[in-house]
């Protein structure tokens, strides 16, 4: 239990990733501690800045090591698990880190009584054809079983700053004539502001929303990923032929790719099979107020935050077309 003269204490696992660091920000600014949860602590000083002197601490832990989620949780009220991958590595698995790890990070928290805010994705399901989607539904499953109350958060792809998705494109629009579109490019997403999902998190954290629920997180904007990457074109001023790409070759070239040691393939074929289904906020959500806009947060637009960060795409640089002023 916390002591009367100190604020709560947050685990953060994850906390140095590009959606935990969003997080830790919007904790910290409520005053709450924090114990950043990473497997390289000695690479998470930069967050440090974030928070008042001692207010935010770190701790070694592996989701894929029990003993050290449990010794990251001693002594906190509220769980808030970020940690999740896109492609495996090594022994870094979509079961081990998102199955067997958020079981864990669940049970560690009952353990002590803490609250637990998980996030997820849009598409998690257990019966997904794509591995990811079904190691992220078999946690859900799981933290529910474990911990009804639970807060479960479903973002559509995060975009912001440090996010994999327009930054990736951006920079292959750098030394590439052409994009792929996947499928055709056909597939919707619904973009959402990193400090929109972590605004929701601290939330959570507050007890401000309802426990024990499912949120699904998408942005203003439904865009197809041909308009994604029109958009991201258009913010860096390239142009750049977008190519159909079948979803079976999509997949071939995902598959060499990934057989290649020591790179992060731009590609996966579990990838292209989440591509195949539309990442957006279900009518079930948006009916029951679960939802951005059912909390009463308006979701900052992709046309109002890709300029901020992608212009240092621009041929020129980020001063490219910014006028006299600059």
């Amino acid at each position: 239990m916390t002591l009367s003269n100190q604020p709560p204490l947050v685990t953060v696992f994850g906390g140095s990733g590009f959606v935990g660091r969003h997080v830790v920000r919007a904790l910290a600014k409520r005053g709450y501690r924090i114990r950043v949860a990473v497997r390289r602590p000695d690479l998470a000083g930069f967050l440090q800045p974030l928070g008042n002197v001692g207010q935010i601490s770190f701790v070694q832990a592996n989701l894929r090591y029990r003993a050290s989620v449990d010794a990251a949780v001693q002594g906190a009220d509220h769980v808030v698990n970020c940690v999740g991958i896109l492609f495996e590595s090594g022994r870094n698995g979509f079961d081990a880190v998102q199955d067997f790890g958020a079981r864990a990070v669940a049970e560690a928290a009952r353990s002590v009584g803490a609250t637990l805010t998980h996030i997820s994705a849009i598409g998690a399901d257990a019966k997904s054809d794509s591995v990811y989607a079904t190691t992220k539904g078999r946690a859900e499953a799981a933290i529910q079983s474990i911990l009804p109350d639970a807060t479960i958060l479903r973002p559509s792809i995060v975009f912001g700053p440090e996010d994999g998705f327009f930054n990736k494109f951006a920079a292959m629009a750098q030394l590439s004539p052409f994009l792929p579109l996947v499928g055709g490019g056909k597939t919707k997403f619904q973009p959402v502001y990193v400090e929109d999902v972590a605004e929701v998190v601290a939330r959570a954290v507050d007890g401000s929303i309802a426990r024990g629920k499912t949120y699904e997180l998408g942005g203003r904007d439904v865009l197809t990923f041909k308009q994604c990457l029109e958009t991201m074109l258009e913010v860096v001023g390239r142009k750049r032929a977008l190519v159909p790409l079948p979803f079976g070759i999509a997949s071939l070239i995902g598959s060499i790719a990934s057989a290649i040691p020591l790179i992060t393939p731009p590609l996966t074929p579990d990838q292209v099979t989440l591509l195949k289904k539309d990442n957006v906020v279900s009518p079930a959500a948006k009916a029951e107020g679960r939802t951005l806009e059912g909390l009463g947060i308006e979701p900052v637009t992709v046309a109002a935050i890709l300029p901020t960060y992608l212009v240092q795409y621009r041929p020129h640089g980020q001063y490219a077309g910014a006028g006299k002023a600059a």
